[in-house]
């Protein structure tokens, strides 16, 4: 088996193991975080109407970098976002991803901007 479809598979596994966990609704939405190699997405999303309530991106922050500080920065530009939709409590959804690093900064940004997980 290739190196990279290996690893894919076991992303995907891992992300099918959070997601089996992690449900959206209504009241409590799931705050999805994805990074790719050049940007950082971020996204609310209610899975019981399976629509994305609220979304955000580093391409909207000003500055470049996909470090911890831009994670940072997103992790408040989202949450500001949330509470303008008036939603206090989120479901958080790392992904495939370990956390740590951007994924956890994201989180804390967000938690000090007054988001309940």
């Amino acid at each position: 088996m290739d190196k990279n479809k290996k690893i894919n598979i076991l992303k995907a596994r891992r992300h099918n193991r959070v997601r089996s966990v992690v449900k959206g609704t209504a009241q409590r939405p799931r705050l999805s975080v994805y990074f790719s190699l050049k940007h950082s997405y971020a996204q609310v999303i209610d899975d019981e109407k399976k629509m994305t309530l609220v979304s955000a991106s580093d391409k909207e922050l000003k500055g470049s970098g996909k470090n911890i500080k831009m994670a940072e920065e997103l992790g408040k530009l989202i949450a500001k976002k949330i509470k303008d939709i008036k939603i206090e409590e989120v479901v958080f959804d790392r992904g495939s991803r370990q956390y740590h690093g951007k994924v956890k900064a994201l989180a804390d940004s967000a938690r000090a901007e007054g988001l309940k997980f």
